[in-house]
C-alpha cells in the first residue's frame, strides 16, 4: 500500500500500523510447530481447528501426536470418525474432531489428498467456515485475506476503534474495518494477519494488556482516550463446572479409554444426576459423537 496525500483516513491509519506490527512480529513471534515450513497446509489446518477457543499450551501435545498419527489428510480420512474423537482427547468442543475428519475425507476425495489453495475451495470443505478458510489461505499459502479471530478483533477494537473490547459476535463493521486495514501486498498481508493475531495473544490481552510492550501504543485510540472501561454488551463468560458440557466430557472420557463398547450401567456411574446425564448422552448421540448399539451399549462412531 503506497502512501499518498489523498489517502482515506482508514488507509492512513493502516499505513501507520503495518510496519511496526509486522516488524514486532518478526522479532517476537513464538516458534510454534504449525508456523514451521514443514507443517504444510495440513498442519496449518489442523492447528486452526484445534486452536478455536483453546489455548496454545493445551493444543501443542495433541497437535504433535495428531500429525505423527495422521501426517496427511488421507491418513485421517482412512480412519473411523471415532478415532478422531479419541485422539482429540480433552481439548474440548469435540465436534471439531468430527468436522476435521469430514474435511480430511473431502480433501482426499476431491483434491487428491492435498489441502486446496483457493479460498472458495477451502470454504466448500465440510466444517470449514469463513475464518478457517481465510486463515489457511493466509498462513499456509501466503494469500491476502482478512483473518478475524478474537485476538485480532480485540487489537482492532482498541488500536483503531478506541473500544476496550470487540462486540460479542463479529459484525459487518468489523469485517469492513479489517478489509480496510489489510495491506495491498499479498506477502505483507499474510504477515499482518499473523502479526495482529500474535499481538493480541501476547501483548494486547483481554485481562492485562501490556501497553508498554506494544509497538503501536503511541497511536492506539483506546490508550489515547484514557483506556475507557467497556460500555457495550456484557462480555460472555463460559462456565463449565456442573454444566452439560462437563457431563458430556466425562462420558466421552470413558468412551475414549474403552477398547470395547461401554455398557449403560458403566456410563451411569459417570454422573450422579440421571436427568442431566441422560440429556448429555442424548446430545452426544445427536451430534454424532457417540453411537448407540443394540443391547444398550455405546461406543465412539465407527
Amino acid at each position: 500500500m503506497t502512501a499518498t496525500t489523498e489517502n482515506h483516513p482508514a488507509e492512513q491509519t493502516a499505513l501507520a500500523l503495518h510496519t511496526p506490527v509486522v516488524e514486532w512480529f518478526a522479532e517476537h513471534a513464538r516458534d510454534l510447530p504449525w508456523r514451521r515450513p514443514e507443517a504444510g497446509a495440513w498442519g496449518v489446518m489442523v492447528s486452526e481447528f484445534m486452536l478455536q477457543q483453546t489455548p496454545v499450551a493445551r493444543v501443542l501435545p495433541v497437535y504433535e501426536q495428531w500429525l505423527r498419527q495422521w501426517p496427511r489428510p488421507a491418513d485421517l480420512a482412512a480412519e473411523a470418525p471415532g478415532e478422531a474423537v479419541r485422539a482429540w482427547g480433552r481439548l474440548g468442543y469435540p465436534r471439531r474432531a468430527l468436522r476435521l475428519h469430514g474435511a480430511a475425507a473431502a480433501i482426499a476425495e476431491r483434491h487428491g489428498g492435498d489441502v486446496p489453495r483457493e479460498h472458495a475451495q477451502l470454504l466448500a470443505l465440510p466444517g470449514v467456515g469463513e475464518y478457517t478458510a481465510a486463515a489457511v489461505a493466509s498462513f499456509a499459502y501466503g494469500q491476502r485475506h482478512a483473518v478475524l479471530d478474537t485476538n485480532v478483533r480485540r487489537v482492532f477494537a482498541r488500536a483503531v476503534s478506541g473500544q476496550q473490547f470487540a462486540p460479542n459476535a463479529t459484525t459487518a463493521a468489523e469485517r469492513k474495518l479489517a478489509r480496510a486495514l489489510l495491506p495491498e501486498d499479498e506477502g505483507t498481508a499474510a504477515s499482518w494477519a499473523a502479526a495482529t493475531m500474535e499481538l493480541g495473544a501476547l501483548v494486547c490481552t483481554a485481562r492485562s494488556p501490556e501497553c508498554g510492550r506494544c509497538p503501536i501504543s503511541g497511536s492506539c485510540a483506546w490508550r489515547l482516550a484514557g483506556s475507557p472501561e467497556h460500555t457495550g454488551q456484557p462480555r460472555r463468560t463460559q462456565s463449565y463446572a456442573g454444566t452439560d458440557r462437563q457431563v458430556r466430557g466425562r462420558l466421552l472420557a470413558v468412551l475414549r479409554e474403552a477398547t470395547e463398547p461401554v455398557s449403560q450401567s458403566t456410563l451411569d456411574r459417570v454422573w450422579h444426576e440421571p436427568v442431566q446425564r441422560a440429556r448429555a448422552l442424548d446430545g452426544l448421540v445427536a451430534d454424532g459423537l457417540v453411537e448407540p448399539l443394540e443391547g444398550g451399549a455405546y461406543r465412539l462412531p465407527g
